[in-house]
């Protein structure tokens, strides 16, 4: 049984990923940006699409609240 170490709690585009990630560490949640479809174009292929292509991970005690967090910001957002 492995123990999870890191929790997804985005995936969308990378513009807006780089927003969240500033987003959280502006809130002392430290995240990790993994930008799948960019990291594979520069390496002459393609891995997902545009608008699922960025995934941000935190560590499982950051988890709510930074769900918590981008909750609030797609709700005020989509007003």
């Amino acid at each position: 049984m492995t123990k999870e170490i890191i929790k997804l709690v985005y995936t969308g585009s990378r513009v807006e990923a780089m927003f969240l990630k500033e987003l959280l560490e502006k809130n002392q949640i430290g995240c990790i940006f993994k930008d799948a479809l960019g990291a594979s174009v520069s390496a002459g292929w393609a891995d997902g699409s545009p608008e699922d292509g960025a995934r941000i991970y935190v560590e499982p005690q950051n988890e709510e609240k930074a769900k918590t967090l981008l909750k609030e910001y797609f709700d005020s957002r989509d007003k």
